[in-house]
């Protein structure tokens, strides 16, 4: 049985906290907290460690709240989609008829990779929508971008306020219209430097053996490793389901390699494509899915010459 806001109903409950002070945000989590406490609930904070602490003095002593290491769980948007998926299956299994969730991202996430996590919050609406689960999604206003918030607003049906307002946001959009929209991402600086080397269709030994000749230890052994996969994939990809000419480009800078491959294709149908697995058998989106395990940022974008993914491994600018 489902208790609060989310009372009736059926899936994912999905909100956004847009807060302005530490009161504001303790005003909206320590109330959805602690009646998630009293009526059986699991109750879960994943929060970053200034407010994860807020958030615990707030509470009464010995609060049985489920605390989790949100740096660490939102490393990578897919990622976080398995990770998250796993632990509501095993509530719904233990018998929950409801699940809270209070998380954040890390601030770095509204900077150069925000198009992913962007992506991320549009698609958990459907992703997370099979199960009992109300989880709200903290954004400091005094710290977090414009254009963010005007992304977040888009992505969460509602928001919530103190004194138990749930107001729905007039500017949401479904998630299989958000998630084809053009969006751009924001150009690495090393893009506007000459690729280290261009192909234009290879083969995914031959993207394979350039990534490999182009790290020059730029990056560690596994990020290396991860990367290779990951082009590997993205190549197969384009000849399996795009259009030629296929052009792979790679840049390198310290501590970060960049590689761009680019059909003439119109990419994907799937919006959800890289962040959940595929849902059919042809192998369409499977490439997709483990590049975004493997990189720590994966941009897709359309233009006029076509469908491009571009891959970052190491740290994002």
């Amino acid at each position: 049985m489902r208790t609060g806001a989310a009372a009736g109903h059926i899936g994912c409950f999905h909100e956004a906290i847009c807060y302005d002070t530490d009161e504001h945000l303790l005003g909206v989590v320590v109330p959805f907290l602690v009646d998630g406490v009293a009526a059986g609930e699991p109750t879960v904070v994943a929060l970053g460690e200034h407010n994860a602490a807020l958030v615990r003095a707030a509470l009464p002593a010995g609060s049985p709240v489920i605390y989790l290491t949100g740096d660490d769980l939102y490393a990578r948007p897919a990622s976080a989609i398995r990770t998250y998926r796993g632990l509501l299956a095993e509530h719904v299994s233990a018998g929950a008829g409801q699940i809270r969730i209070i998380g954040e991202l890390a601030p770095q996430a509204f900077g150069a990779t925000w198009d992913w996590w962007a992506r991320y919050e549009s698609a958990i609406n459907h992703a997370y929508d099979e199960f009992p689960l109300w989880s709200m999604c903290a954004y400091d206003l005094r710290t977090t971008p414009a254009p963010v918030v005007d992304d977040v607003l888009r992505t969460h049906p509602r928001t919530a306020l103190p004194g138990d307002v749930h107001r729905p946001n007039q500017g949401y959009l479904e998630p299989a219209t958000y998630l084809v929209q053009p969006r751009r991402p924001v150009t690495d600086p090393v893009e506007l430097t000459p690729p280290r080397c261009e192909l234009t269709d290879p083969t995914p030994a031959e993207a394979r053996h350039a990534v490999r000749a182009g790290v020059d230890g730029s990056l560690t052994e596994q990020e290396r490793d991860d990367l290779v996969v990951a082009v590997s994939e993205t190549v197969s990809n384009a000849h399996r389901h795009g259009h030629g000419p296929i052009r792979m480009r790679v840049w390198k800078t310290a501590g970060r390699v960049v590689v761009a491959v680019t059909d003439a294709g119109p990419g994907p149908t799937d919006p959800f494509a890289g962040l959940l697995p595929a849902p059919r058998g042809d192998g369409g989106g499977l490439g997709l899915w483990i590049t975004h395990q493997a990189c720590n940022h994966v941009s897709l974008y359309r233009r006029d010459d076509g469908f491009t993914v571009r891959l970052t491994a190491g740290t994002p600018p």
